[in-house]
Formats: C-alpha cells, sequence, structure tokens
C-alpha cells in the first residue's frame, strides 16, 4: 500500500518539487500541499493522510506550533520536520511537540523518501548531524554547580511550560502576564540554572527529573 504524503512548505517552487518527487516515486502518493499551516490543519479531517513533511518557518503559524496542533487532531500521523534550521533549540521543541523525524532541506531526495519510509515503518529518521547533536546532548555531563540557586515557584511554573514546548506569547496567556515579564523569568531561570538555552534548560529538567 502507497505511503500517503502532505507538505506544508510556504515557497513554492519547493512545495511543488517535493509534490512532484513524491507522486512520481513507486509507493508514495502525494495527498496535498499546503503553503501555510493553517490551510493544512483547516483540511486534516477530509484528509487521507499517514506523513506529513512540515516545514518550521512558515507565515502565521510555524511548523512546530503545526505539529503540536496536529498531534492533538490527529495523533496517528506522522510528522517529520524539513527544514534548514539545525541549532539545539528548533530541533528539541520540534521533538517536544510530536515530530517524530527532523530531516534538512538539503537531504538528496532518495534518501528523503527513505526516510519517509522509515517514518511510516515506526521509526525516527534525522539527518545525520542532527542526530548526532541529540546524542551529545544526552552525553553531556549533568551541571550542578555549587552556587546554583533554588527557582521560585513562578520560576518553576514557567520552566515546566517551557519544557513542554510552549512560547513565550503561549505562557503569558496561560499565566494571564505579558510577555516581557515572562521573559524575565525565563532569563533569571537560565541565570540560576547556569544554562543558555530552552534546549540546556530541558535537558538539566529532566535529569533532575
Amino acid at each position: 500500500m502507497s505511503i500517503t504524503v502532505a507538505v506544508v512548505e510556504d515557497r513554492t517552487d519547493v512545495r511543488e518539487g517535493l509534490g512532484a518527487l513524491i507522486d512520481a516515486s513507486e509507493g508514495f502518493v502525494c495527498a496535498a500541499t499546503f503553503g501555510d499551516a493553517e490551510s493544512f490543519l483547516a483540511a486534516l479531517d477530509s484528509l487521507p493522510l499517514d506523513v506529513v513533511l512540515m516545514d518550521i518557518g512558515l507565515p502565521g503559524m510555524n511548523g512546530i506550533e503545526a505539529v503540536r496542533e496536529l498531534r492533538a487532531i490527529r495523533p496517528l500521523v506522522q510528522a517529520m520536520m524539513l527544514t534548514v534550521f539545525e541549532d539545539d533549540d528548533h530541533v528539541f521543541e520540534a521533538l517536544r511537540s510530536g515530530a517524530t523525524g527532523y530531516v534538512l532541506k538539503t537531504t538528496p531526495p532518495d534518501e528523503l523518501l527513505e526516510s519517509i519510509r522509515l517514518l511510516n515503518a515506526g521509526g525516527s529518521p534525522m539527518s545525520s548531524g542532527i542526530a548526532r547533536r541529540v546524542v551529545e546532548t544526552f552525553h553531556r555531563p549533568p551541571l550542578v554547580p555549587e552556587d546554583e540557586q533554588p527557582l521560585t515557584p513562578r520560576e518553576e511554573e514557567i520552566l515546566e511550560l517551557l519544557v513542554q514546548g510552549f512560547r513565550y506569547r503561549e505562557i503569558a496567556e496561560q499565566l494571564f502576564i505579558s510577555i516581557d515579564t515572562v521573559r524575565t523569568h525565563v532569563r533569571h531561570v537560565y541565570e540560576k540554572m547556569h544554562v543558555r538555552s530552552r534546549a540546556e534548560a530541558t535537558m538539566k529538567y529532566l535529569g533532575r527529573a
């Protein structure tokens, strides 16, 4: 049975190229292509779908937020990020949102198709550089400085939301505070935990849980 794939990508040439590649490849069907996350989510109820290739840098809702919405609506559909972003924050935020694959746009077509097959079979394909970064993150020794200060209850609350993948705007809405206040709390959390990014804070949080 063919693997049914949707593409969410704002660049027309990339989107059409991916759709053509999928349709021309044995064992694959391109169900639809979309230029933004909102139109993809609106079509989900009536779309036969196994896998979605999701860009991150989309107009309006970004791809990471879209995957989070996808998981709530169609949890059996597998999401693979297909993006130019390879920094820790984007990688770990995407994985926390529910993505089960993370592949760079520089991936050759045959490798991309193999990644889709692997994803549909239950695997978690990642570009080699991304997989290495994930492994190295778990190999880092835990950071437990003697001078680490305890977090306040509010800082703990914000840290937990960060780990769950919430964005600053969503945290502000959830806690009924301003985005500037969220930024201030996050800065204090990072200073107290001796970390420099959401990814490092998440790894340290999970290590102590």
